[in-house]
């Protein structure tokens, strides 16, 4: 079972943001360190919660400050840039770091509509039709060739849902899926019959090895997106606070879709996990305020699924 690790650079409250770049560089170090397969890192433009607006520039620093593990996007999103700029860019990383690079590709556009219009959205053929064009820079099929030009590949992934699995599929491209999909057994078959032997099934999932409390930051984030619009930094644990009812749902919601607890605990939940998706990789995607509580929970995180005891705790099902 391959283990990799995706993080978002979360802001913390009093700290500025670039604490939360360098943080992601110092997480990509020790997930190396830990036998982690691929650090991948996040687009998320004029969120005050998320300091991630440019993965490649952040795939750099992060490739540049390891030496083995595969550096990714988690994703870029297609829909806000063109798609001859994104495969010149990924190139060039790929040309500095052989055999190291990924792509990961989604169609989510700005958050909000101001920032849609700052980002000067202005795809014209859909995410479809982009994704070819990218697609044909990258293997020197396009209209104009992409520098540097690459003699190897870079391994492609699609960030999906429902439509995305198909799409997925239909191309047969390794897929990155999350949250509610994962629970749609005839999606995930759908795209493994389409795929053939291309098929490549990342699951995505919140994992933290620890006090369940420490999934509250993020849950408490999600909760003040929700009501209020606005992504926030993360701030320390409080299970006390004072919450309105619609924020109390969502942040129950939030820790309902957590895979949190102890060892034993959490072995037993990422199991089931693998069982009922069948995943190929697990792509773990956590974040707390606590940084030295995230560090142990990867940590724990790699003793279950990549050592040489736990390894038959997360099997690959069948």
């Amino acid at each position: 079972m391959r283990l990799s690790l995706l993080d978002r650079s979360r802001t913390r409250a009093g700290e500025p943001d670039s604490a939360a770049l360098r943080h992601t560089v110092e997480r990509a170090r020790r997930a190396e360190e830990l036998g982690y397969h691929r650090f991948w890192v996040a687009e998320h433009h004029a969120v005050p919660g998320i300091a991630s607006g440019s993965p490649p520039v952040l795939m750099a620093a992060v490739a540049a400050a390891t030496d083995r593990i595969r550096v990714g996007s988690g994703g870029i999103m297609l829909p806000n840039h063109q798609p001859l700029v994104v495969a010149e860019q990924i190139a060039m990383l790929a040309a500095l770091h052989p055999g190291r690079i990924d792509l990961g590709i989604g169609r989510s556009p700005g958050f909000t509509e101001p920032v849609r219009r700052a980002l000067r959205v202005s795809g014209t053929g859909g995410f479809r039709a982009d994704l070819d064009e990218l697609r044909g820079y990258l293997d020197g099929t396009g209209p104009v060739t992409a520098r540097p030009r690459l003699d190897a590949g870079v391994p492609l992934f699609l960030l999906a849902t429902g439509a995305g699995l198909a799409l997925a599929g239909e191309l047969g491209l390794p897929v990155v899926v999350g949250g509610p999909v994962l629970s749609d057994r005839a999606a995930l078959d759908g795209y493994r019959e389409r795929a053939g032997d291309a098929a490549h099934l990342v699951v995505s999932a919140d994992v933290l090895v620890g006090d369940p409390d420490l999934a509250l930051p993020e849950a408490w984030a999600l909760a003040a997106a929700r009501t209020t619009g606005e992504f926030p930094p993360l701030e320390p644990a409080d299970p006390g606070r004072t919450t309105t009812r619609r924020q109390r749902e969502v942040v129950s919601d939030a820790l309902a879709r957590t895979i949190t607890g102890d060892e034993d605990t959490v072995a037993e939940q990422l199991d089931d996990l693998v069982e009922r998706t069948g995943a190929d990789e697990l792509l773990v995607s956590s974040s707390t305020y606590d940084r030295d509580a995230l560090a142990r929970s990867d940590a724990a995180v790699a003793r279950l699924v990549t050592g040489a005891e736990p390894v038959a705790r997360v099997r690959r099902a069948g």
